[in-house]
């Protein structure tokens, strides 16, 4: 039951990012909520322990890349739900999993557009900029005033849910 509600709301953002380029609230704060009801009731409080602490995990693992400017809050939120359906664990793996699935795609989407040489010269300028100023935004490289092409980033999170189910 827990996989499948993961791959169900997995891709459901993956629609709702790939349409409109925003994972809805009312999607990751109502599939969190059904975590914890579930769990719940699958197994008192030990099982909405565990659904927190798979949130709480999701949450903290993608809240850097958020606060750095480099991801959406929409993406955090969902690693955060899923977390809560698979757990702390699953949820530490998905990050994995979804990371390197976002690496490929990401490549893949600079190379369509022609993009590929501006990114990784943009990467070179951001090392730079925080092996001088420490970890912090620069502001001409974060999503909201970057201009290179976009990644829904539901998309890899899916492929990272189906694989780390895979390997479960």
């Amino acid at each position: 039951m827990t996989t499948g509600a993961a791959l169900i709301i997995a891709a459901a953002a993956c629609i709702t990012d790939v349409h409109s380029r925003r994972i809805p609230n009312w999607l990751t704060f109502g599939a969190a909520a059904a975590a914890f009801a579930f769990h719940f009731a699958e197994a008192g409080q030990a099982g909405a322990q565990q659904a927190a602490a798979g949130w709480v995990t999701g949450l903290f693992l993608f809240m850097p890349l958020f606060l750095l400017g480099g991801m959406g809050a929409g993406d955090v939120k969902l690693l955060a739900a899923l977390g809560a359906w698979l757990g702390p664990g699953a949820a530490f793996w998905l990050a994995i999993y979804g990371s390197m699935s976002g690496g490929v795609l990401a490549v893949i989407v600079a190379l369509r557009h022609n993009y590929l040489a501006t990114a990784v010269r943009n990467l070179g300028l951001l090392g730079r900029f925080w092996w001088l100023s420490g970890p912090r935004q620069m502001p001409s490289l974060t999503l909201e005033r970057g201009t290179g092409p976009r990644l829904a980033y539901a998309v890899p999170l899916f492929l990272g849910t189906v694989i780390t189910i895979w390997l479960r």
